[in-house]
């Protein structure tokens, strides 16, 4: 029965992510544009730097790793802040703490409904097209099926860590300016705008051992099988380092979310 229950919300989330279609297709184009920005704006980095590689990486690895950052982040992305504020104010949070299912149980398994769309929508066909206009330069083999293990851990500690954020929502009402920063936190130290690769060696070390890495850089590095990431003793450290932030940040996410649901207020209430 808990099963059936998941396929269902997976199932309303799939539903209501394709009924926004004029939303996916203005997020698709803002994306391209996104992309034509970096495109211009690396190929000047590396001709003004005047070598072909830059901290290990050429102009193509450099691109082949944004690209697909960029289309991991629409796969991966919630809205979790945004609806919690809005359900705050107007209420309807009451609904859904009504449900017979955990609010945070509820939340997840809906908002996967639409990373399923986004993924198919999004990522894939992204990795479609780079795999054929860079003539095969991703392998193809097992790493297609850790990078699948990974970006699942990776949505879990997206979701964890924007559920942490979202829950200061009971406290404060509005989170517009808390969740900015979360967002440029984690899309800068989890590698999604510039490769880690580039950061200085004292602040790679610090953020290897975050769990903003793990959303972004780690998924990505095993698919494009990148040095530390292609041996077994290698993809177990990663992996396991996924898991341990997928059990700490979920365990942190339901104590602080116990405590805070008590101090709710909805209209003065």
């Amino acid at each position: 029965m808990t099963a059936k229950k998941y396929l269902a919300l997976t199932r309303v989330g799939m539903m209501d992510e394709l009924h926004f279609r004029l939303g996916t297709f203005v997020t698709i184009l803002g994306n391209l544009i996104y992309l034509v920005l970096i495109y211009y704006l690396w190929k000047s980095i590396y001709a003004s730097s005047g070598t072909d590689v830059v901290n290990g990486m050429t102009f193509s690895d450099t691109l082949i790793y944004l690209v697909l950052a960029t289309a991991l982040f629409n796969f991966l992305e919630m809205f979790i802040v945004w609806d919690m504020s809005r359900d705050i104010q107007s209420g309807t949070i009451v609904l859904k703490l009504l449900k017979p299912v955990s609010f945070r149980t509820y939340s997840f398994w809906s908002y996967f409904g639409h990373n399923v769309i986004t993924f198919f929508l999004t990522f894939l066909p992204t990795f479609i097209i780079i795999y054929a206009v860079t003539h095969g330069s991703i392998t193809l083999g097992l790493n297609l099926l850790f990078f699948v293990i990974s970006a699942g851990m990776a949505l879990v500690i997206n979701f964890s860590v924007d559920m942490l954020v979202a829950t200061i929502c009971l406290y404060t009402e509005s989170t517009w300016g808390i969740n900015m920063v979360k967002e440029c936190v984690v899309l800068l130290l989890s590698g999604a705008t510039i490769p880690l690769a580039f950061f200085p060696d004292a602040l790679k070390k610090i953020i290897s051992f975050m769990p903003f890495r793990c959303i972004y850089d780690t998924p990505l590095n095993i698919l494009l099988q990148k040095d530390g990431y292609t041996g077994e003793s290698g993809l177990i450290v990663q992996l396991g380092l996924q898991l341990l932030w997928c059990v700490v940040l979920w365990v942190l996410g339901n104590i602080f979310w116990k405590v805070s649901i008590k101090k709710i207020t909805v209209n003065g209430g």
